[in-house]
């Protein structure tokens, strides 16, 4: 068993990947609430990086960049968690929204359209627009640390997992990994194209924009819509 232990290693290794942090960073902050700094997220990420260069082992299977990826994400939105960035009002209006798409999605027997879950809300569309916005932005957790883990690496790699995670709770999150992926494969098909660009190929709003033709606000509007609707659909697994 090989471990980076040695202060040179370290220093290479965090040296090396500074500019990870930065675009993991970058890549996360159009998910979160204006009120959410790019410095706050780069200085987690930093100490998530170190974090990663101390404990991270050949034997894991995983690239250094795979491994250090992953623990650099999670330090970011486990910093923004500790500050408890999303009030209540928010958390309810995301339980609201996602009841009501399910509503209308029961009803009609297929995927509901904005103006059709807006009325269910007796809402007007700048107001429901302005709603997924709000709710997209507190779920964003549960479904980056769904989406994130095994589906981060390359294939053929894994990583171990920590001391603290039961086999258990690694059988019920391979579970709802694989309910989400059926889920996202179910989503009307610009929904699902714009949430494999984003998390699959990593692509930024403003370079979807030009795959698909689209304004970056748009971009952002389907990206909400498809989390919202996930939401929606996957409320049995997530006990609401």
């Amino acid at each position: 068993m090989y471990a980076v232990s040695e202060p040179g290693d370290v220093n290479r290794l965090v040296t090396d990947h500074l500019l990870l942090v930065n675009r993991i960073a970058y890549h996360l902050i159009h998910r979160l609430p204006d009120s959410v700094q790019i410095d706050d997220l780069v200085q987690a990420g930093l100490l998530g990086l170190i974090e990663a260069a101390r404990h991270y082992r050949t034997d894991q299977g995983a690239s250094f960049e795979t491994y250090a990826g992953i623990r650099i994400r999670g330090a970011m939105l486990d910093e923004v968690r500790r500050h408890g960035w999303a009030p209540r009002s928010v958390h309810r209006k995301a339980r609201t929204l996602s009841a009501a798409v399910q509503a209308v999605e029961h009803r009609l027997g297929r995927a509901a359209r904005d103006a059709e879950v807006a009325a269910e809300l007796g809402l007007g569309l700048e107001d429901y627009h302005q709603l997924v916005r709000e709710a997209a932005s507190y779920q964003v957790f549960s479904f980056d640390d769904a989406i994130g883990d095994d589906d981060d690496l390359p294939a053929g790699e894994t990583y171990a997992p920590t001391d603290a995670e039961t086999p258990y709770d690694s059988l019920a999150n391979e579970a709802f990994r694989e309910a989400l992926t059926k889920t996202i494969a179910r989503l009307p098909e610009r929904e699902a194209l714009v949430l494999s660009l984003y998390y699959d190929d990593e692509l930024n709003l403003r370079e979807i924009g030009e795959v698909l033709g689209v304004s970056e606000s748009r971009v952002s509007q389907i990206h909400s819509q498809a989390l919202v609707r996930l939401r929606a659909r996957m409320r049995d697994w997530r006990g609401e």
